[in-house]
C-alpha cells in the first residue's frame, strides 16, 4: 500500500489543480478565430446551453433567431443544425456538456461557462495525482512535477478553457479509472457506473473508451464477485445503452447526435466517420498523433515522448491495475487514429487525445519513478519547451497575432521553430522527405520500446508494489511478477 503522507498528496493535488486553473483562465481571453472568442463548435455547445439556462430545453431556434451568438461571435455562424419540421433546432452535439455549462452561461455569460471548464480541468489534474500517487505509487513530488507540466502545456492547457467536452471526458475517464483499480466497493462501483455512462452522454466519439472500461470492470467484477454481480452490471449498462439510443431517436431522430446535422442529411449520420474512410491511409496517424510537425502532441510538448517507453516498461512490468490505464488509452487512440473524419480540422492540436492524456501521464509517472537520474534531467528539460510553447501562445495569442484555430503554428517560439524541423510533416502531403523522416522515427520508436520493455522486466514486482489495494481484492489483469 502506498504510504505517502495525506499532507504531501493533498498539496500536490492543489497545486496541479491550480496550475490547470491559472493557465485555462489565461486562455480565455485568447480568440478561437479572427471573428469570434469561441469559434467552430464552440457557439452551439454555448447557445445550447443558454436555451437550457433560460428555455429549460435544447432548442437553439429562438437563439439563432435572435442572434445570441453575437456576445461571444462577430460574424454569422455556419449552418450546422437542420431545422425540424415544426420549427425547432437541436445541435448535432451531446448534451452533457451544456448541461455541465447551462447555469454558469445563464448567470454570467460564456466566460462563466469557459471558467467553470478551467475549474472541471483543475480537478481532471488534481485527480490525475491522486490517481497517480494512490493507484500506482507515485511518489507526490514527482507526480505534481508531472501533472503540472502537462497541464501548463499544450494541449491539456489549451482545452483547459475550449468549449468542448474534451475536458470533461477526462475527468469522468479519471473517475472511471480510480474506482476501478482502487478498493471494489459498492460506492466505487456506482461512480464507475456514472462515469462511463456519462462519457457517451459528453459525446459519442467517447462511445469505444466507455465501452473499453465497462469491459474492463466487468472482468474484474467477474473475478472478485461473481457471475451474479456481472449480471447486475451488465444489465445496468444494457439498459442506459438503450435508454441513450432511445432518447437520440425522440430528440435527434436518428441514433446520433449528427442526424440532426445540417451536413448529415444527405449521407446520413454515420458520414461523421468518412463516406468512403480509407482506413489504411489512415493508419499513418498511429505515429502523426504523437510527432506530426504541426499537430503531434509531441511538437507541443516534446515530454510527451516519453509515453514511448513509459507505456512499453508497463506493458512488461504489468503492475496491478495497468489494464484500466492502458486499455481505454488505446481505445481512445483507436478512434483518433481510424474513426475520426481527420486529425487536423478546425480547432488546436491534440483534441482528438485529450480524453485519455491523463491516463498517459500516469504511466510517465509510474515510469519516471525508478528511471535514472539523467532521465528526469531530460524529462524536464523536453517538459519545459512545452511550457514555453504555452506561454509564446498565450502571448501571441493576447496581441491577436495568432488565435487558437488558425495561425497557432505561427507561433514566436524559437523552441517550438527549432524543435519542429526533426519531425515529419504528415498533414503537408505526400514525398520522400516524409517518409525518410518517418522511416527514422520508426526505428528509434521501436528501439527506445524494446530497451525499455526489456529494463522493466525484472523490477516489475518493485514497480507495481505502489498500486493500492485490498489484500483480498483481486485487480484488474495480471499481478506483477
Amino acid at each position: 500500500m502506498n504510504r505517502a503522507p495525506r499532507r504531501a498528496v493533498a498539496a500536490g493535488m492543489i497545486a496541479a489543480f491550480l496550475v490547470a486553473l491559472v493557465v485555462g483562465v489565461l486562455g480565455i481571453d485568447v480568440r478561437a478565430t479572427i471573428g469570434g472568442r469561441a469559434a467552430v463548435d464552440e457557439p452551439q455547445y454555448l447557445l445550447t446551453a443558454l436555451s437550457l439556462a433560460e428555455d429549460g430545453d435544447l432548442d437553439i431556434s429562438d437563439e439563432l433567431y435572435d442572434r445570441r451568438w453575437r456576445a461571444f461571435h462577430d460574424r454569422n455562424l455556419p449552418v450546422q443544425t437542420q431545422p425540424k419540421a415544426d420549427g425547432s433546432a437541436i445541435s448535432p452535439h451531446d448534451p452533457l456538456l451544456p448541461i455541465l455549462i447551462a447555469a454558469p452561461m445563464g448567470l454570467w455569460g460564456f466566460e462563466g461557462a469557459k471558467a467553470t471548464l478551467c475549474v472541471i480541468a483543475g480537478l481532471a489534474a488534481a485527480l490525475t495525482v491522486w490517481v497517480a500517487v494512490r493507484r500506482f505509487g507515485v511518489r507526490p513530488a514527482l507526480a505534481t512535477a508531472v501533472v503540472s507540466v502537462a497541464f501548463a502545456s499544450p494541449p491539456l492547457g489549451i482545452y483547459a478553457q475550449q468549449v468542448y467536452p474534451e475536458m470533461p471526458a477526462a475527468l469522468a475517464t479519471l473517475v472511471a479509472v480510480a474506482a476501478l483499480t482502487g478498493s471494489w466497493t459498492w460506492r466505487a462501483r456506482i461512480a464507475f457506473v456514472l462515469a462511463v455512462v456519462a462519457l457517451p452522454w459528453l459525446s459519442v466519439k467517447y462511445a469505444p473508451a466507455a465501452v473499453t472500461l465497462a469491459l474492463v470492470g466487468l472482468y474484474r467484477l467477474w473475478r472478485s464477485r461473481g457471475r451474479l454481480a456481472v449480471f447486475t452490471l451488465l444489465t445496468v449498462f444494457a439498459g442506459m445503452g438503450v435508454a441513450y439510443l432511445v432518447v437520440h431517436q425522440l430528440i435527434w431522430d436518428g441514433w446520433t447526435v449528427y442526424a440532426s446535422g445540417d451536413f448529415f442529411q444527405e449521407p446520413g449520420e454515420f458520414a461523421v466517420v468518412g463516406t468512403d474512410p480509407n482506413y489504411l491511409g489512415r493508419s499513418d496517424r498511429l505515429a502523426a498523433l504523437l510527432i506530426d510537425r504541426n499537430w503531434g502532441i509531441a511538437a507541443w510538448q516534446p515530454a510527451y515522448l516519453l509515453v514511448i517507453p513509459a507505456v512499453a516498461a508497463l506493458l512488461a512490468a504489468r503492475p496491478r491495475g495497468w489494464a484500466g490505464l492502458i486499455l481505454p488509452a488505446a481505445a481512445g487512440w483507436f478512434v483518433a487514429t481510424f474513426v475520426a473524419l481527420t486529425m487536423s480540422g478546425f480547432w488546436s492540436p491534440g483534441r482528438q487525445l485529450v480524453v485519455i492524456l491523463p491516463l498517459l501521464l500516469v504511466v510517465i509517472a509510474w515510469w519516471l519513478q525508478t528511471a535514472p537520474p539523467g532521465v528526469l534531467v531530460s524529462g524536464a528539460a523536453l517538459g519545459f519547451v512545452g511550457v514555453v510553447a504555452m506561454g509564446a501562445l498565450l502571448i501571441d495569442g493576447w496581441d491577436r497575432r495568432i488565435t487558437w484555430v488558425f495561425g497557432f503554428d505561427k507561433v514566436d517560439d524559437p523552441l517550438y521553430d527549432g524543435w519542429k524541423v526533426f519531425l515529419p510533416p504528415y498533414q503537408e502531403g505526400a514525398g520522400a522527405e516524409i517518409w525518410v523522416r518517418h522511416g527514422i522515427w520508426m526505428v528509434v520508436i521501436a528501439a527506445v520500446a524494446a530497451l525499455a520493455c526489456r529494463a522493466a522486466r525484472p523490477r516489475g514486482e518493485a514497480v507495481g508494489s505502489g498500486s493500492v489495494a485490498e489484500p483480498s481484492d483481486v485487480e484488474v489483469g495480471s499481478q506483477a511478477r
